[in-house]
């Protein structure tokens, strides 16, 4: 059953699958939180675990950077590894005064700059939205494990360098909480396929505030994030 980018058999997958962007994030997770985990994918090292949380079985593997990388191996997952949920484990940057750095993200939808939908033709703006009942149990498990846990749209970007000073000041005009560069193409995936999808995000820096975290924090001490990606992916 490999495909171009998974080197993997059928039941190598869990249903559900946490997908960092960093193959390292996924193999800290692997390596701290799921028992019995066994390297199922490491195609380009983008490495990707199946092991036991709570004595269910789970997946986590790396997406890459960005919406074409993160769009084949959601589309590789859903379609060829019985694959049902994907829940994205990332990083954000804040975009808006109420959210602040190590805050958790819930991607109820995901704005985007990107042309990735005018491949469905559909003459129109596609709105590319969470999966409700995953983005309700998050939330659910959030307020239970007393986070703190914003719900709303983020920003999915194909540009992190970008030559407009002006954008982040726009989008925070219009209640966008943070910017990352991957939930939109994963939401429009899994609806196209009929597959379900969640974005959680901790926020890594801040686009108003200059406030940032570490690249070794943002691979290894978001475990909150982590945590409640989990607790989600084994009831679902």
């Amino acid at each position: 059953m490999a495909t171009p980018h998974i080197a993997a058999e059928k039941g190598d997958f869990a249903r559900t699958v946490l997908m960092p962007g960093d193959p390292l994030r996924a193999r800290f997770i692997a390596e701290n939180f799921l028992g019995e985990a066994r390297l199922v994918n490491n195609v380009r090292g983008i490495q990707g675990y199946t092991g036991k949380y709570c004595g269910k079985e789970i997946s986590v593997m790396a997406s890459g950077m960005g919406m074409p990388s993160i769009s084949i191996y959601a589309y590789e997952l859903y379609n060829f590894f019985d694959v049902e949920n994907i829940i994205r484990v990332g990083t954000a940057g804040g975009m808006n005064k109420n959210v602040h750095i190590r805050d958790i993200v819930l991607a109820q939808g995901a704005c985007t700059d990107s042309g990735f939908a005018s491949q469905f033709g559909v003459g129109g703006t596609f709105c590319p939205i969470a999966d409700f009942g995953l983005l309700k149990g998050a939330f659910d498990i959030a307020q239970q494990m007393k986070l703190k846990a914003h719900v709303g749209n983020i920003y999915s970007t194909d540009v992190f360098y970008n030559d407009d000073k002006n954008t982040t000041e726009k989008w925070s005009r219009l209640g966008v909480l943070a910017v990352e560069m991957e939930a939109a193409a994963l939401y429009m995936t899994a609806s196209r396929f009929g597959k379900k999808a969640l974005a959680i995000c901790t926020v890594s820096d801040h686009l108003i505030t200059g406030e940032s975290t570490s690249a070794e924090e943002r691979q290894t001490t978001f475990t909150d994030m982590m945590k409640l990606a989990l607790e989600l992916g084994i009831r679902n």
